[in-house]
């Protein structure tokens, strides 16, 4: 008896399993599935941005920023400086100072005549410039490549013949030929002075 009921449960066994259930179980099994991934598993949480073709470029860079907005600071415009006055010249800019010359000296002589045509000790400090340039004040200076002679650089010395007969020796024949000189060419010491700076000679 036990072995029929052994039998029974057999049957009951193999028909439960082989019913609409066992066979719903068979057709899962038979349709084949993908394995799932770690990666497909977690595409359910891809976040996606759709951005509009139409968007404007100020809108890409609001985006681009992050919603900030950038200020740069203008670098101040620098004031410009004023220049320097330039000094009021004529020539070379700078001007001889006077000194009073000693006495009996040829510069002592200039001075007196320098007075008497009427000009300023500005000129005469002038003057002093230029000759000190030209000869040192010295009667016999002589320059040999030119053969320009005395105190005024008379070229050629005997020019100033026309002051008198001693021009190779008295300083004060030279200094009237040479005061005659400047007048008639430059109208004063300053103009032959200024002259003598821009090109070099008077």
């Amino acid at each position: 008896m036990l072995g029929v009921f052994a039998a029974f449960a057999a049957i009951g066994f193999v028909a439960a399993y082989v019913g609409p259930t066992g066979m719903a179980l068979t057709e899962a099994n038979a349709e084949e599935s993908p394995p799932i991934s770690l990666y497909a598993s977690s595409l359910g949480d891809v976040q996606t941005m759709s951005v509009d073709a139409v968007a404007s470029d100020d809108d890409a860079r609001a985006l681009d920023r992050g919603g900030y907005s950038v200020y740069v600071k203008p670098k101040p415009t620098p004031t410009p400086e004023p220049e320097p006055e330039a000094a009021e010249s004529s020539g070379s800019g700078w001007a001889p100072p006077f000194v009073t010359p000693d006495p009996g000296t040829a510069q002592a002589i200039a001075y007196d005549m320098v007075l008497a045509r009427g000009w300023g000790d500005d000129e005469f400090a002038c003057l002093v410039a230029l000759w000190n340039k030209e000869s040192g004040w010295r009667v016999n200076a002589y320059n040999a490549s030119s053969g320009a002679y005395g105190i005024p650089q008379a070229l050629p010395g005997s020019k100033m013949g026309s002051a008198g007969a001693d021009w190779e020796t008295n300083p004060a024949t030279q200094i009237a030929w040479g005061l005659g000189y400047i007048s008639g060419r430059y109208g004063t010491p300053c103009g032959a002075w200024n002259h003598s700076q821009s090109v070099g000679w008077y």
